[in-house]
Formats: C-alpha cells, sequence, structure tokens
C-alpha cells in the first residue's frame, strides 16, 4: 500500500511536467481545439531584406473561426480587422482601406495556424523543430506555392504560442514576440466590425 501511495504520488506529483513537456505539435492542435479567444500584445521585428531593422509594435485579439483585430501602434498606427468573412486593412496615413474576402486574404497563412480552426494538415506540412530559447517549436510548410511566405516557425510553452518566426518569398524574417496573452476572455462583437472613417477610400480586391 505504501509503495502504491508513493507511485501514485509520484505520477500526480509529475503531471504538470508532463503538459509542459508537449511537443509543440500537440501544444498547436490543443491552442485551436481548447483556446476559442485570446487577447495580448505583440512585437515585430524585421530581419534581412529592406525592412531590416524595422520593428512594430502593438495588440491583438481574435475568435473563433476567423476573426481577429491586429492592431498596430507604434512605429506608425495601422490596423487588421476580419470579421470572418472580410479582412480590412486601413492605413490612417493613406487614408486607405483594403477589402479581401476573408478565405482569399488569410487561406494558408500565419493567421490560419494561429486564429483559423480547420483541418491544419489539409494547407500545411507541419514538423517538429529542435527546441531552444526554453520554447518547443514547430514548422509549419504551406503546401500552396502561392502562399507568399517559404515557412513559418512558431515557438510553444505553456500550451501558447511565444515566438513566430516568418521566413517570406523574398528572403526576409519576420520575429514576433507574444506577450501578456489572455486565453479565453470575453471579447464584444463589435472589436472585430470595422467602418470606414468618413473621407476614407475604399478598394476592394476581390
Amino acid at each position: 500500500m505504501k509503495i502504491k501511495s508513493w507511485l501514485g504520488g509520484l505520477v500526480l506529483a509529475c503531471l504538470p511536467l508532463m503538459v509542459l513537456a508537449a511537443d509543440a505539435r500537440t501544444q498547436l492542435h490543443d491552442f485551436i481545439a481548447e483556446v476559442h479567444s485570446a487577447t495580448g500584445q505583440f512585437r515585430q521585428d524585421m530581419a534581412g531584406g529592406q525592412g531590416a531593422g524595422r520593428t512594430q509594435s502593438g495588440e491583438f485579439s481574435f475568435q473563433r473561426p476567423g476573426k481577429f483585430r491586429w492592431a498596430v501602434r507604434k512605429p506608425y498606427e495601422q490596423l487588421i480587422v476580419s470579421d470572418g468573412r472580410s479582412v480590412y486593412q486601413y492605413d490612417p496615413d493613406l487614408q486607405q482601406v483594403t477589402q479581401r474576402s476573408a478565405r482569399q486574404a488569410i487561406g494558408a497563412s500565419p493567421a490560419a495556424l494561429l486564429f483559423g480552426s480547420g483541418a491544419l494538415e489539409d494547407s500545411f506540412d507541419l514538423e517538429s523543430r529542435p527546441d531552444r530559447d526554453g520554447l518547443q517549436w514547430l514548422r509549419a510548410v504551406p503546401k500552396s506555392g502561392d502562399a507568399g511566405f517559404a515557412h513559418v516557425d512558431i515557438g510553444f510553452s505553456g500550451g501558447l504560442p511565444r515566438r513566430l518566426e516568418l521566413l517570406d518569398a523574398f528572403g526576409q524574417t519576420s520575429l514576433i514576440t507574444f506577450e501578456d496573452i489572455r486565453a479565453n476572455p470575453a471579447i464584444p462583437a463589435d472589436r472585430f466590425q470595422f467602418q470606414a472613417p468618413p473621407g476614407v477610400d475604399l478598394v476592394k480586391m476581390d
């Protein structure tokens, strides 16, 4: 009885370690299945190509399936909003909004990996990568030749994405760090609605 009790206690003590040790593929699938909405902050750094050294920061929120808000605050404001049907990209400096269908804009994109709810293997080849920087890594390679990027590496910890490293078709890498992530908060429905300000040009790309 003492041996059984000791073994039982050991198993219970190790359960949190087992969860933390889950590989990145498992964490990604669990993230999609269990985290239906989230909010947080992001920082995006560019490396390589003409954008090298450029940094953006802001906040994001999403709600499955396909609704998200990506708001750049610094150094210049930009806003991308998806209501699940259309994706709006608003540039206040240009006084212009670009509208695309969500299927066309998201497709096999990094947004589909993090904010979508479909079968990932339909659009991506997934492979585990070696652990580094205290994170478990997964590489997603789009099956479509016109995805606009070569691959994206996602670093997970504690069941949440912490870093994203995207290599685009021009050899430029985007390094995105996520912070202050809140899983499954209540988000007002109007958070994912977009109304073009008066005087702003609307360009439909469909």
